[in-house]
């Protein structure tokens, strides 16, 4: 079983806002990516679920990690974000209209995504460190 990061006293609150920012991030990821491929921008006409689902499965593969605080699937959730991101890049270097602003759309909420899973993964690191650092430093002195 995993501890949680809630042993360092100044830890908890920024490890669960990280955490929080890191669920919605990728819940709004998700709800973009099927709104997008169903109803706003489909690539044929009347949406296609196959895509749509195509595209958000892999996204909710790591939600009930994060929501168990599973610091692994921090990590590599991490690094999946980047194949949305490109995703992203892509469209709104080759599209126009809505199909852009739904893309910058993408881009900004897999930054958002990536930058709370570091920051959640840095500081439990950081807490699960801060006990062992003190009585060593103490010592040395």
């Amino acid at each position: 079983m995993q501890s949680s990061a809630s042993s360092s006293p100044e830890a908890p609150a920024s490890v669960e806002t990280t955490r929080w920012l890191a669920v919605a991030a990728l819940l709004a990821l998700i709800a973009l990516s099927v709104a997008w491929e169903m109803w706003l921008a489909p690539i044929r006409a009347g949406g296609s679920p196959v895509l749509a689902a195509l595209k958000a499965l892999p996204l909710c593969i790591p939600l009930a990690g994060l929501l168990r605080r599973k610091m692994y699937t921090y990590r590599w959730l991490s690094l999946l974000v980047w194949v949305y991101f490109a995703h992203g890049a892509v469209w709104a270097w080759t599209e126009t209209g809505l199909a852009a602003r739904l893309a910058f759309a993408e881009i900004a909420l897999t930054l958002v995504l990536f930058a709370a899973c570091a920051f959640h993964v840095r500081l439990r690191l950081k807490s699960r460190h801060e006990p062992h650092a003190e009585p060593s430093a103490e010592s040395n002195a």
